[in-house]
C-alpha cells in the first residue's frame, strides 16, 4: 500500500514495475522514490551539480509502514510514523510538554523535582561539574534521599546516576568525589555508573592523556527524570549549563511511558559501564564483559543486545497500548471517556527517542537524520542547530543536493565554548568558522544563498550548545 502509494505520481512504466513486485515492498519503495526523483529532476537549476543529485538517492530508505493507515486513530495523519518501526512511539498531549528558555529555569526545575521527587531519580550527562552550583543539586538529592528514610511510611526511592568515566574521572576533584557521600551514604538507594568507551584500551589508553583520551569515544545521553517528569536536553550537569550557556530543554510532564523507557535505557546502559563504590574505585556488574580489559566485540555484542532489548520490548509495548487504544472493539469517544473518569487527554503529539551508539552498531539517530534529509519535500523548511558547525560529507551532500530551505543556526566564535581556551582547544573555533566558510562558499557557488541560510548565534558572555533539526511544510493552516 505504502509502496504504491509511492509510485501513484510515477510513470507508467514504473507503477507497472511496482505491480511485480508485491512481495519486495524495499525494492518497491526504491523505485518509487526513484519516480519521484525523476519528476522532479526536470525543474533543476542548471549550476546545480548532477552527483549532488545522486546523494538523496544513496541515503537508506525509510522503513515502509506495514499496514495501511486506518480511520480511528492518529496513524497516517502525519508522515513520520514510519520511525516507529525503529524505535517505540509515544503518543502525549502537547499540555503536557513545556519548552524551556534558558539555563536558569532548566536549574531551578531540576531542583524542584528532585525535592518532590518519591519513587526515582535518573539523570544521564557527559558529567558533573564540581562548583558550587553543582553541590547544591548533590545537596538536594542527600536531602530527598534523607526524608526518604526519615518518613512514616518510608519511600522505595532509587537514584541512578549515568555519566562518562574519562570525563567524570578528570582531575583530582571530579564528578566520581562529588558523588562519593552519597554512595557511602545511601548504598542500597543511590548507583553511580559509569561508561567507558571500548575504542580506549590497551597501549592507547595508557599513553592518550587527560582531556586528550575524550576524543575517543563518550557517553553523551542527556535526560534527567524525577518519578514520571522527564527532561529532555543537550545540556550537561555543570554550572554554565544552569547560568549562561543556552541549550535546549524539553519537559515532558506525566509521561510515565516515556519515564519508564529512559529508565530501562539508563540502566541498560548502566548494566554494561563500570560501577562506582564507596571507596572510589570501580567494578563492573557480575558476569559483563569488561569495556577495555575483556573482548572488545564480546563486549560491543552484549551492550547491543541489552540497548536493542530496551529498545524492542518498549516498541512492543507501545504498539500493544496503540491496538487497545485506537482498535479495541470498545473503543470510546473523549466524551464518553471523560463520563466515565478518564480525564488524560488525547495524544496530539509524537515522540520518537532515536538512539546512536555507534561502537554498539547502533546507528539509528543516523539513519533517521539522513532519510529526514532525503525525503523532505520542495516547499518543506529544514532547522538546524548546533553549536560546532562539522556535517559529516553525506549530510553536506543532503543539504546541498535537494530543494528543501535550510535554517542554519551556529554558535558564532565568540560563544564557542572553546573560545579563549589554551592550547590546542583554543583553535577549535577556527577550525569550526574554516569549515563553515568552506560549506557556504560551496553554497555561493552553486547559487543556493536563498535557499540555504547561515546564522550566528551571539550574546554577550553566554555560550551557546543548542542542537537539533526541525523539518517542516509551509501549507497554509486549515480552520478547525
Amino acid at each position: 500500500m505504502a509502496a504504491a502509494a509511492a509510485a501513484a505520481a510515477g510513470p507508467v512504466f514504473w507503477r507497472r514495475l511496482l505491480g511485480l513486485l508485491p512481495g519486495r515492498p524495499g525494492l518497491a519503495a526504491l523505485l518509487g522514490r526513484l519516480s519521484d526523483r525523476l519528476g522532479r529532476n526536470r525543474d533543476r537549476r542548471r549550476r546545480r551539480s548532477p552527483w549532488l543529485l545522486l546523494a538523496p538517492l544513496l541515503s537508506p530508505a525509510a522503513p515502509q509502514v506495514p499496514s495501511p493507515p486506518c480511520c480511528l486513530c492518529p496513524e497516517g495523519v502525519h508522515r513520520f510514523q514510519w520511525i516507529r518501526n525503529l524505535v517505540p512511539e509515544f503518543g502525549v498531549s502537547s499540555s503536557h510538554v513545556r519548552v524551556l528558555s534558558s539555563p536558569g529555569e532548566f536549574f531551578e526545575l531540576m531542583k524542584g523535582q528532585i525535592k518532590v521527587a518519591k519513587k526515582r531519580v535518573v539523570m544521564a550527562s557527559l558529567y558533573l561539574g564540581v562548583g558550587p552550583l553543582e553541590q547544591e543539586l548533590v545537596d538536594c538529592l542527600e536531602s530527598t534521599l534523607e526524608k526518604s528514610l526519615q518518613a512514616q511510611f518510608p519511600s522505595d526511592l532509587k537514584v541512578s546516576i549515568l555519566l562518562d568515566f574519562t570525563r567524570g574521572s578528570r582531575g583530582r576533584k571530579n564528578s566520581r568525589t562529588m558523588l562519593l557521600p552519597l554512595l557511602q551514604r545511601f548504598p542500597e538507594q543511590v548507583r553511580v555508573s559509569l561508561f567507558h568507551t571500548p575504542n580506549l584500551r590497551g597501549l592507547l589508553r595508557l599513553l592518550i592523556p587527560e582531556r586528550f583520551n575524550e576524543t575517543i569515544g563518550l557517553q553523551h545521553i542527556k535526560v534527567y527524570l524525577f518519578d514520571n517528569n522527564v527532561i529532555l536536553s543537550g545540556a550537561n550537569l555543570s554550572d554554565s549549563y544552569f547560568t549562561n550557556r543556552q541549550d535546549r530543554y524539553v519537559f515532558l510532564q506525566d509521561c510515565a511511558e516515556i519515564a519508564d523507557f529512559f529508565t530501562e535505557l539508563v540502566d541498560a546502559v548502566g548494566d554494561v559501564s563500570l560501577q562506582l563504590q564507596g571507596d572510589n574505585t570501580v567494578q563492573m556488574v557480575d558476569g559483563m564483559v569488561h569495556p577495555y580489559k575483556g573482548d572488545r566485540a564480546a563486549y560491543c555484542k552484549a551492550a547491543n543486545k541489552r540497548v536493542m532489548d530496551v529498545i524492542h520490548s518498549a516498541r512492543t509495548r507501545q504498539q500493544m497500548l496503540h491496538a487497545q487504544t485506537f482498535h479495541s472493539d470498545s473503543l470510546l469517544t473523549q466524551e464518553e471517556a471523560a463520563a466515565a473518569g478518564d480525564r488524560r487527554p488525547a495524544p496530539d503529539t509524537w515522540i520518537y527517542p532515536l538512539i546512536q551508539m555507534k561502537p554498539f552498531e547502533i546507528q539509528i539517530d543516523e539513519i533517521v537524520t539522513e532519510t529526514l534529509l532525503t525525503e523532505a519535500e520542495q516547499g518543506a523548511r529544514v532547522y538546524l542547530t548546533t553549536g560546532y558547525f562539522n556535517l559529516t560529507q553525506a549530510y553536506m551532500d543532503l543539504v546541498l543536493g535537494t530543494w528543501v530551505k535550510y535554517q542554519i543556526l551556529l554558535a558564532s566564535p565568540e560563544v564557542n565554548g572553546f573560545f579563549g581556551a589554551k592550547g590546542v582547544a583554543g583553535a577549535i573555533p577556527a577550525a569550526y568558522v574554516h569549515i563553515e566558510r568552506q560549506f557556504y562558499s560551496e553554497v555561493c557557488s552553486l547559487g543556493q544563498q536563498e535557499r540555504v541560510q547561515l546564522q550566528e548565534y551571539w550574546r554577550r558572555g553566554w555560550t551557546f550548545h543548542a542542537k537539533g533539526q526541525f523539518t517542516g511544510t509551509w501549507r497554509p493552516r486549515l480552520p478547525s
